[in-house]
């Protein structure tokens, strides 16, 4: 009485509340997954060693955190508008937003980014090592081609990956599997490279202000280029004209 009614269920284990339902289930898998990973991985392998001794500034993982932190915060704040405004995606999903812009989405880019970004940092490493032999030139072409490929294949991958996901929406898919993942390639031609900078060099050990100067710069450049396309290509497809931005303006201000 004066309480929550729930419809009978026929399972005996969970609760017939749909909500705690999927608390209960939620988690059952979810706790196993970080006990997982902080006894059968971390304790084991004592990876809260690996940086005993070094001051936190000069730890490599505080380094390429900021810089994502950064580079990631600029491309959510400001990049996103040229998603709406020159590749008809939208955002559908309630939420609480920065620059109509969902919160989560901030979060969930850091982690996303510094994957590719050191899946990256591993790939071009070994190319170089690989290619070090070659002419000069043929090595600038084979390192170019391979960031702009491996560019084209994470955006696309990633743009492929979130299709189903209801709340993110494009006014043609086709195109933007196709068109807009190589506008969103950008990003990464640009970060990849830079980003690999960070400490690769012996005895060129990065300080946290030029890790955050980097950073803006490589986000720099890729607003740079994002609105050239902007202004000589134009939106991939029709989009609506209250999204539009104007020639002259840029579309965080439309």
């Amino acid at each position: 009485m004066g309480g929550l009614e729930v419809a009978p269920s026929s399972d005996l284990w969970f609760s017939p509340n749909p909500s705690k339902r999927w608390g209960e289930i939620f988690f059952l898998l979810y706790t196993p997954f970080w006990l997982t990973l902080c006894l059968g991985i971390v304790v084991p392998y004592k990876l809260y060693e690996v940086d005993r001794g070094v001051c936190w500034k000069e730890r490599y993982w505080v380094k390429a955190s900021i810089w994502i932190v950064i580079f990631s915060y600029v491309g959510n704040y400001f990049w996103t508008h040229y998603f709406f405004s020159v590749l008809g995606a939208s955002y559908t999903f309630p939420s609480w937003k920065m620059n109509n812009v969902p919160h989560t989405t901030f979060l969930l880019t850091h982690v996303c980014f510094l994957f590719y970004h050191v899946t990256s940092n591993i790939t071009l490493r070994r190319l170089r090592y690989s290619i070090a032999d070659l002419p000069e030139q043929i090595q600038w072409v084979t390192e170019a081609a391979w960031i702009l490929a491996l560019s084209y294949f994470i955006a696309y991958l990633e743009t492929l990956a979130i299709s189903n996901f209801p709340y993110y929406q494009f006014v043609d898919r086709a195109s933007m599997y196709k068109v807009g993942s190589l506008f969103y390639a950008i990003y990464f031609v640009v970060s990849f490279p830079m980003f690999l900078r960070i400490d690769e060099k012996a005895g060129d050990t990065w300080d946290l202000p030029r890790v955050a100067v980097d950073a803006l710069g490589a986000a720099m450049l890729v607003t740079i280029i994002l609105d050239l396309w902007r202004i000589f290509l134009g939106p991939i497809v029709l989009v609506a004209e209250n999204k539009r931005c104007s020639q002259q303006g840029l579309p965080w201000f439309s």
